[in-house]
This record gives structure tokens, sequence and C-alpha cells, in this order.
């Protein structure tokens, strides 16, 4: 108990600093160049609550969100399947991970033409470039960790009489639950990213990301750095208090 909240002091810690230094160094940058290219800190965190005070930005965060929540838990589960298939089936272990290695090299972004022509303007789009973005790193470490799973464990489950349904289910899952979790983290990280491009590029209806290119267009550079500031603020909340209380409830005996 006494590790773990030594470790939770010192991650917070971690953060209040990181997050000073940013501060400091925003506000150094607003103080050498002018206040139409540059902000202060101070400006946009007032330009901040007036947003939070708007029903626009709701909307907008709402729609994010969804595309988000929609993505990322497609790409864990497509991500999970497809890992444990590979890690168990050596007919297509090999294959399947060089594929994903091949595709994982394309920048999620890189999809959006393509995927504008065959869906035309909407969510969908949006949607699939997250989860594209989400399923590689899932899958990889899912599969990795499936490919190192103890082979005494497996054969006492064979010699049990176990289906292979119960050995994906008590044998290979309980053993990648660690990996799985640390492939979910990084994978929100490439979901985030590939929701805010998305949007700035597809930009039908309201978002983070087509506030933020939109700011960009008008040269509103407060508008710019406040969807910057919230973007930032979002993704560390989710990452580090939603993501990462789920890990130490899942994997609470690393943490005792």
């Amino acid at each position: 108990m006494a590790n773990k909240q030594a470790t939770g002091v010192a991650s917070k810690s971690a953060y209040l600093i990181a997050i000073v230094v940013i501060l400091f160094f925003w506000q150094v940058a607003a103080w050498s160049l002018p206040d139409f290219l540059m902000p202060d800190v101070h400006t946009s965190i007032i330009r901040l609550w007036q947003e939070l005070n708007s029903a626009s930005f709701y909307e907008g965060l709402g729609n994010s969100m969804t595309r988000l929540g929609i993505g990322y838990s497609a790409a864990l589960f497509f991500g999970i399947v497809l890992g444990l298939v590979g890690g168990t089936l050596s007919v297509v272990r090999g294959p399947l991970k060089a594929a994903i290695i091949i595709l994982q090299s394309i920048p999620s972004i890189a999809w959006v033409p393509l995927f504008l022509i065959l869906m035309g303007f909407g969510n969908l789009p949006i949607i699939v470039v997250v989860a594209i973005g989400a399923f590689f790193p899932a899958a990889l470490s899912v599969m990795n960790a499936t490919e190192n799973v103890e082979r005494v464990h497996i054969s006492a489950a064979r010699v049990m009489g176990a289906s292979r349904f119960q050995m994906l289910k008590r044998v290979y899952f309980p053993a990648v639950t660690p990996e799985l979790i640390t492939g979910a983290q990084l994978a929100f990280g490439n979901a985030w990213r590939a929701l805010i491009s998305a949007e700035m590029i597809v930009g039908f209806s309201a978002g983070l990301g087509k506030s933020l290119a939109y700011s960009g267009e008008i040269a509103d550079m407060t508008g710019v750095m406040t969807n910057i500031l919230v973007i930032a603020i979002l993704a560390a909340v989710i990452d580090q208090v939603v993501l990462e209380r789920i890990k130490h409830r899942l994997l609470r005996y690393q943490y005792l």
C-alpha cells in the first residue's frame, strides 16, 4: 500500500512539474511575440472559461467523445480478437503480424481521403480512422504477449482437457491482460491524435478538431491556443485518471 501511495504521489508531482514548465515556456513565448501571434496564458484561460459556458463547446465535445468511444472500443475488440488468434494459431501468425507491422507504418490521417470517397462526409470515416489508429498497438501487444505465455500452463490446460475456447478464456486472456492494458494506453494516444487530425480535415460537424481548424482559418490565435489547451487537458485526464484507474483496478495485485 505504501508503494502504491508513493507511486501515486510521484506521478502527480511529475505532472504538476510538467504543467508548470509548459505554462512557463508558453508565457515566455507570449512575452516574446506580438499578442496577435501568441496570446498569453491568462487570456487563453479566460477564453476557455467563456467556452465552458457555451452550448456549442459541449456539442463539439460530445461529438468528439462519441467518435472516440466508438472507434476506440472497436479497435480494442478487434485488436484483442485478432491478437489472440494470431498468437495462438501459428498458421496465420506470421502473415498477420507482418501485415500489421506494414500497415501501422501508414499514418492514420493518410486514410481520410480514401474513406471520404468510400463513405462520404459523416461520422463513419472519422470513426474508422480512429479505430485504425488504435487497432495496431492493441493487436500487437496482445499477439506478442500471447506468444510468450508459459508453455507449462498451456500443456497443463491441455492435459486437463480444456477446449480451445477455455484455453483462450482461462489461460491466454489472463496472461495477456497486463500487456493488453499497456497496449490500450498506447492505442488511446494514437486514437486521440487520429480523432483530432481527422476532424480537422473532415470538419463536417462540431468537434474539437474542427474548432481548432476553424480558429486557425480565421487567424484567431487565442482560439487556437484555447483549443490546444482543451485537447491536452482532456487527453491527460482520460489517460492518467480514467485509464490509469482501470489499470490499477485490473492489476491491483501489482500495486500492493
